[in-house]
């Protein structure tokens, strides 16, 4: 390893850490995240659903939030085995790198450092989106133990505390499946450290500006928060 591809690992772990930080911030230069915007959604999608006797409509939203959960899940453990795959091959691979006329050459070592670095990304990822799964399926438990709406008036402080849990869970959950979906995007600038140090810091550097502009300039947030900017 250079020391440029030493300064490029430093900036894509400070961008990863800042990235997180900002966006499970309360405020970042007094406008709120997507993730943050979503999670209000959420208490209130629970709320309602305290009041509502049949709540097929709530199962199927946590179904279609584990099901997406589940799909990012398998393909982390597909990627993961791809890079195992890849180390397998690493003399032919590294020899077809060898003769792109624009890569920067580097030793056999460094490439399987590179490769081991995807790998542990991947794992971190499926392991961030498996553990989501499971809260989720928690959330669908604490969702079908909230008492009936008509049940409220008899105990309304603990109807209240259950909702309180599956807001809790849910929020659990979705920040987990947010984790685990920054490490898959962020996995695409890495790729740019099998070209060049440079390269990997540049595309980095602008996988994190759209990041960014997604959750605190995007149409999205717009249509979520647009009452309230």
């Amino acid at each position: 390893m250079s020391t440029p591809d030493l300064a490029a690992l430093v900036v894509f772990i400070t961008l990863w850490i800042g990235y997180s930080w900002i966006t499970d911030r309360a405020k970042f230069l007094d406008r709120v995240s997507l993730t943050r915007a979503m999670s209000s959604q959420r208490t209130i999608w629970i709320r309602n659903a305290l009041h509502r006797d049949l709540r097929m409509i709530d199962t199927q939203i946590m179904a279609g939030l584990q099901n997406g959960t589940a799909f990012f899940a398998s393909t982390s453990l597909l990627a993961l085995g791809s890079c195992f795959a890849l180390l397998g091959a690493t003399e032919q691979v590294f020899a077809i790198f060898n003769d792109l006329p624009y890569f920067f050459h580097g030793s056999r070592a460094g490439f399987e450092l590179k490769v081991g670095g995807l790998a542990i990304i991947f794992g971190y990822a499926f392991f961030k989106f498996g553990w989501s799964y499971r809260l989720f399926n928690y959330c669908t438990i604490l969702l079908g133990a909230m008492p009936m709406s008509g049940d409220i008036h008899k105990d309304p402080a603990g109807a209240e505390l259950a909702a309180d849990k599956v807001i809790h869970m849910n929020i659990l959950a979705a920040k987990q499946f947010n984790m685990g979906l920054r490490a898959i995007f962020l996995s695409i600038g890495y790729l740019g450290w099998f070209a060049s140090p440079y390269l990997f810091m540049a595309t980095t550097a602008g996988i994190t500006v759209v990041l960014v502009r997604r959750q605190f300039y995007s149409a999205a947030r717009a249509a979520v928060l647009e009452s309230l900017d």
